[in-house]
């Protein structure tokens, strides 16, 4: 898509919201019902627009250096007025438009990963606030739940969940469900080691790889595996919660079949049953493939993927490719400025956090767009996703004519070094103070 498709795209669907705005008020026949110096479709707007500085400099840069433009207090209560759900619809409604659906060998490559937001303290919140420990401030913590298209380098989809109940296993399971991709390949690291969540995707009808613990506590701790570094065994298990003498016999060949306790989750088996009632068994067919990734480690991978098309060298690449979403992660709060939030209400910072999935969508559209002529360099380049971001903002605030975009975007590209690689150095990111803003 061109860049002024992208963002025809956005605005037709702010504007088809404001036509219905009435549905995303907090008091609908009450609220956005007369014209305001922030009406409803330049709330939404501006909200997408921001980036790290104070909220009167986020006013200021979208609706200009106008004296009557209206006090950061008029916006605050406007804003008020529009319910989170509304930019959830907007991200949810605009990745819709621009989805292209890149296969890869008839496959929709998607992954799923959580990442936690400290935002500012609010002790009104019991279910995301933590009073601190240690010598450390109080704070409060989100976590975002995301499906990320790992060949459009996009979102699809989000679950943001209070830290205190977060639970990533239903977050997958309930955007697998809800989903209307027809044929998927699905990747996950080792948080996401349930059969409740491979039979959620098995039923879907999609793929899925995904690591697993290599110990006794996950998957491969009920079942008899080599003593190797390197294997590909085939399963088809048979689960079930009951245990009658006949099954109890059967339980001995545990590669075979596996006893599901009422108190671990299971979507697919009746939780209770009587003694009277007849055996109910759930069939889940996979593989589970180790190979060495050091002298001293090795991963161990689940996947229901068909041996022959996908041999063991493949399994690894595939799984490599996963680290786009944690990648996705670092430009959404660092580039675009998640960590920059301007409120301490919960409501608002959900607007925020889909506002930003928006726009990372909208700018790594248009950067993608960009086709760079390589040439006879000693590396291959891409454009600068630090620098492309910026523009996309300029352009979305309309600052920079379409043909000029794409100009600028291939202005700013820097080297592909493959291969590259660094221990990380994960650290809770705390909230940044509304008193230090960038200028």
């Amino acid at each position: 898509m061109k860049p002024n498709d992208i963002k025809a795209a956005l605005f037709d669907t702010i504007q088809a919201m404001t036509d219905y705005k009435w549905f995303f008020s907090s008091r609908p026949g009450i609220d956005n019902t007369r014209n305001r110096k922030f009406p409803f479709q330049k709330i939404l707007a501006s909200v997408l627009a921001f980036k790290g500085g104070t909220l009167n400099h986020e006013i200021m840069d979208f609706f200009g250096l106008d004296p009557s433009v209206g006090t950061a207090s008029a916006f605050i209560q406007q804003r008020a007025k529009i319910l989170p759900e509304a930019f959830e619809t907007l991200f949810l409604h605009f990745t819709s438009q621009i989805d292209t659906q890149k296969l890869f060998q008839s496959f929709r490559l998607l992954a799923v990963d959580g990442s936690d937001l400290q935002i500012a303290a609010n002790p009104n919140d019991p279910d995301s606030f933590y009073p601190g420990a240690n010598g450390q401030k109080s704070y409060n913590l989100l976590h975002i739940n995301a499906m990320y298209d790992l060949l459009q380098c996009i979102y699809l989809d989000a679950i943001i969940q209070k830290s205190r109940n977060w639970n990533e296993h239903r977050a997958l399971t309930d955007m697998v469900d809800r989903s209307d991709i027809g044929k998927a390949l699905l990747l996950a690291d080792r948080g996401y080691e349930s059969y409740n969540n491979l039979a959620h995707i098995q039923e879907k009808g999609w793929s899925f790889l995904i690591r697993i613990k290599d110990n006794t506590t996950g998957i491969t701790s009920g079942l008899s595996l080599p003593n190797k570094d390197e294997f590909d065994i085939p399963f088809h298990l048979m689960l079930t919660r009951k245990q009658t003498n006949n099954v109890k016999e059967l339980l001995k060949d545990k590669n075979h079949y596996k006893f599901i306790p009422s108190n671990v989750h299971f979507d697919f088996l009746p939780h209770n049953s009587r003694r009277k009632d007849p055996v109910t068994f759930y069939e889940l067919r996979f593989r589970i493939v180790r190979f060495p990734i050091s002298d001293t480690s090795c991963e161990t991978i689940i996947t229901n993927l068909d041996e022959k098309q996908f041999p063991l060298p493949e399994i690894k690449k595939l799984y490599a490719m996963r680290w786009g979403i944690e990648t996705s992660f670092r430009h959404l709060k660092h580039t675009l400025g998640l960590l920059h939030l301007h409120a301490k209400k919960v409501e608002f910072v959900y607007q925020e956090i889909f506002a930003k999935l928006t726009m990372y969508n909208f700018c790594e559209l248009i950067t993608q767009s960009v086709v760079i002529q390589q040439g006879k360099r000693k590396h291959n380049y891409k454009v600068n996703f630090s620098d492309s971001a910026h523009i996309c903002f300029e352009f979305f605030l309309g600052k920079v004519p379409p043909p000029n975009v794409e100009a600028l975007l291939m202005k700013f590209i820097s080297p592909i070094r493959p291969g590259r690689s660094d221990t990380r150095k994960p650290a809770q990111k705390a909230a940044f103070s509304f008193t230090y803003r960038v200028a």
